[in-house]
């Protein structure tokens, strides 16, 4: 390789949003501090921008599981040095300059994205694998060169080279997210599957600016309760990692699982700009039980009665992100319910007996994920959700409306069962034999209940809200929804529906019975059962401010 060039510390391309909405690039340095005047991050994808935030937390996990507020060495051996730890922290609105500077300084010669012999995030012995143009690491086209995208959101120049910050970026998504298609160079050697990222349902919390997000991410204690093993980021590694499909034991410190690398990367530069990269399989372990990792929602694939087997489960695009507020939010005695770690770490700095955050704060959560092909080897879409809410409603007091929300969503799950049961009717009185009539009528319910019931989870009150009465206003609500919605879905039958249809009904050999389907008549069907789920005991007028 030649000689070194494009510093991460020094050399603007982190891309972060400032208060006036514009994107500006930053260096790695910048980023953190002075996170607490730039809004978000801003990469070219929500996933990127999931990869650039756990580069952040891996350096600030690093720097302050060693030293305290002050610089001065101080490792994390306790649970309560922990939380005051990050409480120092987060009074003081920003992250202290001489600690993250004496440690950026010390492993500046780790952070050149080129260098003859330890390339950031990269390993030189990657040049035998896979190569790669650019337009296969820009992960907004994420195009190889025998699957070309036929609307392309780059073209000429700019499909086939990047300029170092770009790379720098699409560097750590494509390790974080590559799909399966790269073929191994060695003989016999284990599937690694997508990059560790993409096996997740991954979650974060979000904060008011870029210091407030860093932190409330920022797990000092392993699902709120122990400490961790001590902190090794990949770059301090005295020799980096570089055979090929390498299985691992599960880290037992977060900054290891932050910089963990799932692919072996080598970037290929012409006259200043990269033009491709050569890539391999790289670190892997077995999922199960994975609990060092705080950023992901969890399955359990255990058979009945067997053990709890707990994988990283990933988010369905098709569904809205509040419909997995009981597995990921709720508090639960189950012991097949395993919550995110950030989840219980914010649970935990919101209670009022730590008094480290306000149980009245306002908490987001997002989600981002990638929709792969089959055996995921190729990549279909990205997408990401938001929910917020007070942080009161994850303490253990607030259990009595965790079951409400909880059983909120299950009856908005039935409602749209309704509305779609609706839709099938009509069609069969309509004379249509499309058994799949119901599915875009039950998608139209969850798109106009979808925001209503965001705005009435952002609104409860924890403390102020009376929890049946809050629910009486939002069942009214929703049973409106899909009341309007079920007659739109009657007057636009047409009048074959409203005339009918009869339909055959096996009712045995030597029998043989009828009947005959019409609009009116599913209507009424239907509003028997909307009825049924949300009865009409409207709550009285002086109640109504208890929805918040």
């Amino acid at each position: 390789m030649q000689e070194m060039e494009f510093n991460l510390l020094q050399e603007s391309w982190v891309r972060v949003r400032r208060p006036d909405n514009t994107v500006q690039e930053v260096s790695l340095a910048d980023a953190l501090l002075h996170a607490q005047d730039y809004v978000d991050l801003a990469g070219e994808m929500p996933t990127q921008d999931a990869a650039m935030l756990r580069l952040l937390l891996a350096v600030l996990v690093t720097v302050f599981s060693r030293v305290n507020a002050a610089g001065e060495p101080e490792p994390l051996e306790k649970r309560g040095q922990a939380l005051r730890r990050w409480g120092e922290l987060w009074k003081l609105g920003r992250f202290p300059q001489q600690p993250l500077q004496d440690y950026l300084e010390q492993w500046k010669d780790r952070f050149w994205l080129f260098h003859p012999e330890r390339p950031f995030w990269q390993v030189p012995g990657a040049a035998i694998g896979t190569a790669y143009n650019a337009a296969k690491l820009n992960g907004e086209m994420s195009e190889s060169s025998n699957k070309l995208r036929l609307f392309p959101l780059y073209a000429g120049t700019g499909k086939s080279e990047l300029t170092y910050a770009q790379a720098a970026r699409w560097l750590l998504y494509v390790n974080g997210y590559d799909d399966t298609s790269a073929k191994p160079k060695g003989k016999g050697l284990p599937s690694v599957g997508a990059g560790w990222l993409g096996k997740l349902g991954f979650l974060q919390a979000v904060g008011e600016n870029l210091f407030e997000t860093l932190m409330l991410n920022l797990t000092l204690l392993q699902d709120g309760k122990e400490c961790w093993g001590e902190n090794r980021p990949c770059w301090e590694l005295d020799v980096p990692r570089s055979a090929e499909r390498t299985q691992i034991v599960c880290p037992d410190n977060p900054a290891q699982l932050l910089t963990l690398q799932s692919r072996r990367l080598l970037l290929h530069r012409e006259n200043g700009k990269v033009d491709g990269f050569a890539l391999l399989g790289g670190d892997f372990f077995t999922p199960s039980n994975a609990f060092a990792e705080q950023m992901t929602i969890w399955r359990n694939r255990a058979k009945k009665n067997d053990a709890a087997e707990f994988v990283p489960c990933r988010h369905d695009p098709a569904k809205q992100f509040w419909r997995e507020f009981p597995a990921v939010f709720c508090q639960t005695d189950a012991a097949n319910v395993h919550r995110p770690g950030v989840v219980r770490w914010i649970e935990m700095l919101q209670r009022k007996d730590l008094n480290i955050l306000d149980p009245k704060r306002r908490v987001h959560f997002r989600i981002s994920g990638m929709q792969y092909g089959d055996k995921d080897f190729f990549v279909n879409d990205s997408f990401s959700d938001s929910l917020t809410f007070q942080a009161g409603l994850l303490d253990e007091m607030s259990r009595a409306w965790q079951l409400r929300i909880t059983n909120e969503i299950e009856h908005c799950e039935k409602a749209a069962a309704l509305v779609g049961y609706l839709a099938q009717d009509i069609a069969i009185a309509a004379g249509n034999k499309n058994e799949n009539a119901g599915g875009p009528a039950r998608e139209q319910f969850y798109f106009m209940v979808d925001q209503p019931f965001r705005q009435w989870l952002q609104a409860i009150d924890t403390e102020q809200n009376d929890p049946d009465k809050a629910v009486q206003c939002w069942q009214a609500q929703a049973r409106s929804i899909a009341e309007t919605l079920g007659k739109r879905l009657v007057l636009e039958a047409g009048s074959a529906a409203l005339a009918g249809h009869r339909v055959k009904l096996d009712a045995g050999k030597k029998t043989e019975r009828t009947e005959l389907y019409t609009a009116p008549k599913a209507y009424n069907r239907f509003l028997g059962g909307l009825y049924r789920l949300y009865p009409k005991t409207e709550p009285k007028p002086e109640d109504e401010g208890g929805t918040a």
